[in-house]
């Protein structure tokens, strides 16, 4: 995994243009800190921050954490299961709002019928190794890490009652995309994507659980080509309201977004001439503002 190393005003400030550089949550980096800054007369700093920062490898949760499955003498443990209800609101901005994707609304479901789940989904991905059978403390590489992604999605196709095929994309050497094509996937997706951000951490969790080492590399999902569509309409939406500040000299401040639409934005603008960006507000208010170059 390649580091990136930013400076700023403040560590936190520092992490947070890192994250925006790397397209992920807090909990997906990891840090160092090279310098900080230093206090001087009157309560004012003096220098920058500098902080390096990588995507966090895959690793499983501690042994200590895994629960046994079964007692001495065979008998089943039970166990009660434990969820945190989370609720959050909604706060009014006159941020400039990305528009939505018409596709990325969940499919019907086709009127109460179940659909035949007899048909599994093909893998359309050649020599992908089987998923490992026996544990060890050995790392895995990134074919067999993807494999094991591959089978999850397969049979949460199958789960589903629905029908596709399953690809994977090399983006680079780091980075795998994992995608899921066929008709009838928007439930797999869901409003605004949550649903696929879902089955997202659900992936991350099955190769926690599949792999005692240290899964290499990162695997990005996709369903029905959604996340395609979306970066196209938001690198076309980010490119019009940078227009808009050229012309004007009128900076803009976007809709808060996840970490991988704050990317592809700063991307987007960084390609443009006499425009720039930069990100204000915290965790999940954080978004990108548009500002004259």
């Amino acid at each position: 995994m390649e580091w990136v190393e930013v400076t700023a005003r403040t560590v936190e400030e520092a992490k947070n243009l890192a994250l925006d550089q790397l397209g992920v949550d807090t909990d997906d980096a990891e840090f160092e800190i090279v310098e900080e800054p230093r206090p001087g007369l009157f309560g004012r700093t003096r220098g920058q921050a500098r902080v390096r920062a990588r995507i966090r490898p895959t690793r499983p949760r501690p042994k200590a954490e895994r629960r046994d499955r079964r007692r001495p003498g065979g008998r089943k443990r039970s166990g009660d299961r434990s969820g945190a209800d989370s609720t959050g609101s909604a706060e009014e901005t006159d941020a400039e709002t990305v528009p939505t994707d018409e596709q990325e609304q969940p499919a019907p479901r086709n009127n109460g019928r179940r659909r035949n789940s007899s048909t599994k989904p093909k893998s359309t991905e050649q020599g992908v190794p089987a998923m490992p059978e026996a544990a060890s403390d050995a790392d895995v590489d990134l074919e067999t890490h993807t494999a094991i992604v591959t089978d999850f999605l397969t049979g949460l196709v199958g789960a589903f009652g629905l029908e596709g095929t399953i690809e994977v994309e090399s983006i680079d050497e780091d980075t795998n995309e994992v995608r899921v094509q066929g008709a009838d996937l928007g439930l797999l997706v869901g409003p605004k994507g949550n649903t696929l951000a879902a089955v997202q951490e659900l992936s991350r969790t099955v190769v926690h659980r599949r792999v005692p080492g240290q899964a290499a590399g990162r695997i990005r999902l996709d369903v029905g080509g959604y996340r395609q569509r979306r970066r196209e309409a938001l690198e076309r939406f980010t490119q019009d309201i940078a227009e808009e500040v050229r012309t004007s000299g009128v900076q803009k401040a976007l809709e808060p977004m996840s970490p991988a639409d704050r990317k592809v934005v700063h991307d987007t603008v960084n390609e443009m001439d006499g425009v720039s960006t930069i990100s204000e507000g915290e965790d999940a208010r954080r978004r990108v503002v548009i500002i004259p170059a």
